[in-house]
């Protein structure tokens, strides 16, 4: 079976296909390479305090997708 060109797929493209075929490593490093290089940078948390925001932070992402 021949994969398919991630670099002609769009993102939307790309993320449908990652979902259908999460087992490639390949598709899923070529999503990862198209990241936002000015979308926002969140630190790791270091308090449970700070983990509890970043899970906030997650699960409202989560729910807009």
């Amino acid at each position: 079976m021949m994969k398919p060109d991630f670099s002609n797929m769009t993102r939307q493209e790309l993320r449908a296909y990652i979902l259908a075929n999460r087992e490639d490593d390949e598709a899923i490093a070529a999503l990862i390479n198209r990241a936002n290089p000015n979308s926002p940078k969140f630190p790791f948390p270091k308090t449970d305090a700070d983990l509890k925001e970043m899970q906030e932070i997650l699960s409202d992402k989560l729910s807009h997708i």
